[in-house]
């Protein structure tokens, strides 16, 4: 051990003045801040709202500042209201939230910056002085929201976990920006950064963001009642948010089913529900044994409540949670997501409609694969089988092709299991022809001809399929 470190083990840190001596108004950060800087302003909850304010309140000083976030969550950035023609900050979301969609249509300085998140970690491992090297991403400011510092001089980084620390310790300029609210989630680990390893603190307080959880249409419950039977005692669960997954959480609470795990990139409502049935105990994981592990959360006031100080919960950084290879080593993985639209070759698209940003990939990937090779795993991907347009006019979510610009999500090698309220299939093993008869089954009935004439132009339906002629 070097002197070093021995010393740091040995004497004891007066993290309160550390503390004092690093507190500094918003103001005074930003005034560092020089043209051409790079900047992540953080994370869900963890997004920056005073840095961030009083950037854009120098909007006319600076040039050229990329500023990155992920699912941008209320207030709305400044640098987005006091830049809209984007002459000082470019804006770059690693998945988009309806704030970042509806921003990308009104100005001309917002993108998307594709990821696979359980890898992402992995951008950040070369130091901020090696920027030639190939992988590096290079900062000059990592800014979040955390909790208030506790006794050991660490600021936990409450729900979003993700790539957070690794931001920190290769960026150049190191802000914590102090958020009452927050709640406090034990690691895990990654889940907290020391006071000695901060330069700035910025205790200007500012409200957090809830979100109620949605309600679950009647379609919602039907898709979720065509997934229960996927579910056994004992699996391992991956759920998104939403309402699909709020009806499968409720399903399952009025089950038998027993032993149930969780380890999931995004926490949401329906663990709750789980855990206090009783079918969630996580006790037969082979990993993190009475725990449910995620990366980051959103939700309800009375949810994030239940969150904080959860000693059932375990915050991880994203490499250990969403890392493909060592999902497919996990049992019993049963992955449930999302998509927008499917088309006849079994390509799923979760995150654009034409040219539009809708979210993002994510997690997703890394999900679908590493339930897909694991042992006794699934990968269930779920969407209803229509959606209503503005206008009001009923179209379906299985097309013939995509539309221009459309981005794949999942290729059709790795799709596992659809489901819509009409039912599910499974694909693994099936030719492209049959793989067109089962999607057909499971398409709203109004629209089962015109994609069997489809079938037939791409030559993947024959005479003796059971649907059609």
């Amino acid at each position: 051990m070097s002197k070093e470190n021995l010393s740091r083990g040995i004497m004891a840190k007066d993290f309160n003045q550390m503390y004092k001596e690093k507190l500094r108004t918003a103001a005074e950060v930003v005034k560092l801040v020089k043209s051409g800087d790079w900047i992540d302003l953080g994370m869900f909850n963890g997004k920056s709202v005073a840095f961030e304010r009083e950037l854009a309140a120098r909007k006319d000083e600076l040039n050229d500042v990329r500023c990155y976030v992920a699912v941008c969550m209320p207030p709305i950035p400044e640098i987005l209201m006091k830049d809209p023609q984007g002459e000082s900050f470019t804006y770059i979301d690693y998945h988009y939230s309806p704030v970042s969609r509806y921003f990308q249509q009104a100005r001309p300085n917002v993108f998307y910056n594709p990821t696979h998140f359980g890898e992402s970690e992995g951008w950040f491992e070369l130091k901020y002085d090696e920027p030639d090297k190939i992988g590096t991403r290079h900062r000059d400011w990592t800014v979040f929201r955390v909790c208030p510092m506790d006794k050991s001089g660490n600021f936990n980084f409450g729900l979003q976990n993700g790539i957070t620390l690794a931001q920190f310790l290769t960026s150049k300029h190191r802000v914590v920006e102090i958020c009452p609210d927050m709640p406090y989630c034990y690691g895990g680990s990654r889940e907290s950064i020391n006071v000695e390893d901060v330069e700035y603190i910025i205790d200007e307080p500012s409200p957090m963001f809830y979100s109620d959880p949605v309600v679950p249409s009647d379609i919602d419950k039907a898709i979720a009642k065509h997934v229960l039977p996927f579910i056994h005692d004992a699996c391992t669960l991956q759920l998104g948010i939403g309402g699909m997954p709020n009806a499968l959480g409720e399903i399952i609470a009025d089950t038998d089913l027993k032993d149930l795990g969780g380890h999931t990139e995004m926490l949401g409502q329906s663990y709750k529900t789980m855990m206090e049935s009783g079918n969630m105990n996580n006790m037969k994981k082979e990993y993190d044994k009475g725990k449910t592990c995620f990366t980051f959360a959103s939700g309800s006031k009375e949810f994030l409540d239940w969150m904080d100080h959860n000693s059932s919960l375990a915050s991880y950084n994203v490499f250990y949670i969403n890392h493909p290879v060592r999902l497919s080593y996990m049992e019993n993985l049963i992955s449930i997501n999302q998509a927008l639209e499917v088309d006849m070759y079994c390509q799923v698209s979760a995150e654009s409609s034409g040219f539009g940003q809708i979210s993002g990939n994510g997690g997703m990937l890394d999900f679908v694969l590493g339930s897909f090779y694991s042992k006794g795993g699934r990968s269930l991907i779920c969407f209803p089988a229509t959606h209503t347009t503005k206008d009001g006019k009923m179209v379906s979510r299985i097309v013939p092709s995509f539309k221009e610009g459309t981005i794949v999500t999942i290729p059709r090698q790795t799709a596992n299991i659809l489901v819509t309220e009409y039912g599910s299939i499974s694909l693994k093993g099936l030719g492209t022809w049959q793989r067109a008869e089962a999607l057909v089954s499971i398409a709203h009935p109004d629209f089962r001809d015109e994609l069997i004439e489809a079938a037939k132009v791409r030559k993947i339906w024959t005479r003796t399929n059971k649907i059609g002629d």
